[in-house]
């Protein structure tokens, strides 16, 4: 019998990819809320919304939930794992007060700028003509950035100054995004190698997971608007051991001094979207929470017990030994609607999913799909995420697209280019 049941929150493919992995742990029985139809095939999952908090401590208390793990960002920025914690339930997550430094970019670097962290300049605007103003004092490439959270596509990056116009007009006056969108940042445009660094923390303590790299952008060759992530493959073979030192030295630990300082000690996963460039590691953002999809890719490199160490950092006693780093390398591709992002049309028919799980060393993570008599249909802008492991990022890149071109229907898509060769695999500045 499991000794410990732990309750992973959310109903994408990092929730999918989080509650595999935590049950592969021996000790560990895992629950999904509320979980997808993809993840109701294997794990039990329970019909109550990320947001829904009353509910969540309800059913934690009802099923002796030992530990949550909170996927998504916005119930992160709401409060969730405070409410747990006050309700007496242990949360894998920071705090709203801490989750700032998503939930407000411009937070982020004035916290940057008082730890003495590496990162680009920025200035912020709230006023469109003052931003405006800026912006023709700007230097292209321009870098514009809505604030707040925006599921990943609050980011205009771009030569074109009347495009970067637009999507200053696009927040400060049209609310697209929302109160994501009502402060807007201008930065410098950093170049090199972006690197997604995902550290699981106890608020002092951290250990450092397998560097990925994530495509945002839609379509091949990096072209494209924004989306929240078309793929990643890990480990990231340019950060090198020297440059892993030189983050969790001059990044996460600063990070994690200041915010302790200011009495609002960070706890759970500290993701540091990076910019190797010639001047070392620069932060480009940080999120509160695992990467989508970094995390696909990352969590079946992972060895030892990783139920240990999430409530390890939960428990403010972060073991570093709970987990190894394996051999080997991951790659996982996301299907998704045709459309996705700028026009999500649902509907799309995907056919042999099911047979690809039975492939080795391939792992299917549902997102926005339903079962409909033998096939899937797309439910939302990602549908699912198709990953593979091998010896080497090439091997495990054959082995995803082979397991792809066995797909059939209609109505989806897929970035053929995730995990190329590194002259086609240059990922522009651009994660949000």
């Amino acid at each position: 019998m499991a000794s410990r049941r732990i309750l992973v929150v959310g109903s994408g493919g990092r929730e999918h990819a989080l509650a595999w992995r935590l049950a592969r742990d021996p000790d560990a029985e895992v629950l999904v809320a509320p979980g997808n139809p993809g993840v109701e095939g294997t794990l039990r999952c329970l019909p109550i919304a990320e947001s829904d908090s009353p509910s969540l401590i309800a059913a934690c208390q009802a099923e002796g939930v030992d530990l949550v793990v909170v996927g998504p960002e916005a119930p992160l920025a709401a409060g969730l794992a405070d409410a747990l914690q006050r309700a007496g339930v242990k949360a894998f997550g920071p705090s709203a007060e801490a989750s700032r430094l998503e939930a407000s970019k411009w937070f982020a670097k004035q916290l940057m700028r008082e730890a003495g962290v590496p990162t680009a300049r920025a200035e912020a605007f709230d006023a469109l003509d003052a931003a405006r103003a800026a912006l023709r004092r700007a230097a292209p490439p321009y870098v514009v950035k809505a604030d707040g959270i925006a599921a990943g596509k609050g980011v205009r990056v771009t030569s074109d100054r009347d495009a970067a116009e637009d999507f200053l007009a696009s927040c400060l006056e049209r609310g697209s995004f929302g109160p994501g969108g009502r402060r807007v940042l201008i930065e410098e445009f950093l170049e090199g190698e972006e690197a997604s660094v995902m550290a699981v923390t106890d608020g002092e303590r951290f250990v450092l997971l397998p560097a990925a790299r994530d495509y945002k952008r839609a379509r091949e060759g990096d072209a494209g608007p924004n989306t929240g992530g078309m793929g990643a493959f890990a480990p990231l073979e340019s950060v090198t051991p020297r440059h892993e030192d030189e983050i969790a030295r001059r990044v996460v630990a600063p990070v994690l001094e200041a915010m302790a300082r200011r009495g609002t000690p960070y706890r759970g996963l500290l993701y540091c979207g990076i910019m190797l460039g010639p001047e070392g590691p620069l932060v480009v953002e940080f999120n509160c929470r695992f990467g989508d999809p970094e995390t696909q890719a990352v969590v079946p490199l992972l060895e030892g017990s990783f139920a240990d160490l999430l409530d390890g950092a939960a428990s403010g006693s972060l073991d570093r030994s709970s987990i190894r780093r394996g051999e080997g390398a991951a790659v996982s591709v996301a299907v998704v609607d045709r459309g996705y992002p700028e026009r999500v049309e649902g509907g799309g028919r995907i056919e042999g999913v099911d047979r690809l799980a039975a492939e080795p060393g391939v792992l299917l993570f549902h997102a926005a799909a339903a079962p409909d008599e033998g096939l899937w249909r797309v439910r939302g802008g990602r549908a699912l995420h198709v990953a593979a492991v091998g010896p080497d990022r090439e091997a495990a890149r054959h082995r995803v697209y082979r397991a792809l071109e066995r797909l059939g229907g209609e109505g989806w898509r897929f970035r053929s280019d995730i995990a190329a060769a590194r002259e086609r695999a240059r990922a522009a500045l651009g994660a949000s």
